[in-house]
């Protein structure tokens, strides 16, 4: 359908380079939007874009290496953008970053690594938005659309982890908690500007991880018994970055398969 095409829409993707940053890049060129692949990893996104670009055969998407927790590199990429098409229409936060220690259990995350994780994940989604936010409101139009998760309203179920090394990190139920309520704070803040703020919320999205925990669980999804697939998340982006949603704002949609209930 027409309305969920992205036709001339310059829309900006962080953390472009991982799993599900990959596949909103390649859903948006699909419906023939012109993404900006934003990362760190400058090997992986320039992989990415040669990839898209060519399935496509033309030049649909561009990579720029930015760090969404240091003032100037955002302010390059927004230049940048600006100066190459004059506009942006849509701003999507999907960056992770985290320190080096982040991971670990409860008991042994430090005050220090604490706060720096909280301050470069969701200090940054807030860096980005302020300033491409500047932009959308001389605009007066624009779009964004967060990252959440099911564990920034819900309680982990630590008993699905037990048997791997893996753990839910404290840092990030606090993190995407706040990102959740971010979304509704820009949703009102930013909606006079006629600017659109939504979040989508995955349940556990698979990456290989170890059959103990994908077993345990998809035991507890009443859709289909399995994880969320990023193809799953890739529809509710394009659904929230096209025209049939222009009056939806303010919400966080999860897509968990109803393990969450």
């Amino acid at each position: 359908m027409e309305k969920y095409k992205l036709n001339n829409k310059i829309i900006i993707v962080t953390g472009a380079a991982g799993l599900i940053g990959k596949a909103f890049c390649l859903e948006i060129a699909k419906a023939d939007g012109n993404v900006i692949l934003v990362d760190v990893d400058k090997e992986k996104g320039e992989n990415i874009e040669d990839k898209i670009n060519n399935k496509y055969n033309k030049k649909i998407a561009m990579f720029y290496e930015t760090d969404i927790t240091n003032l100037e590199s955002i302010r390059n990429l927004i230049n940048f953008t600006l100066n190459k098409f004059g506009k942006i229409d849509n701003l999507v936060n999907n960056a992770y970053p985290h320190n080096e220690n982040y991971g670990k259990k409860y008991e042994n995350v430090s005050y220090k690594d604490f706060c720096e994780n909280v301050d470069m994940h969701l200090g940054g989604y807030f860096l980005i938005t302020q300033l491409v936010a500047k932009v959308m409101i001389k605009q007066n139009f624009g779009n964004i659309i967060n990252i959440g998760s099911i564990y920034g309203f819900s309680a982990p179920r630590f008993e699905i982890y037990e048997g791997t090394e893996m753990t839910m990190p404290v840092e990030y139920s606090a993190i995407k908690g706040a990102i959740i309520n971010l979304t509704k704070y820009l949703a009102s803040y930013l909606g006079k500007y006629n600017i659109r703020v939504n979040c989508i919320s995955p349940g556990g999205v698979y990456d290989h991880q170890p059959e103990s925990f994908v077993k345990k669980y998809s035991q507890r999804v009443l859709l289909e018994n399995r994880m969320v697939n990023v193809d799953d998340l890739a529809s509710v982006l394009l659904f929230l970055l096209s025209d049939a949603s222009k009056y939806i704002t303010g919400q966080n949609i999860v897509v968990d398969g109803g393990w969450s209930l």
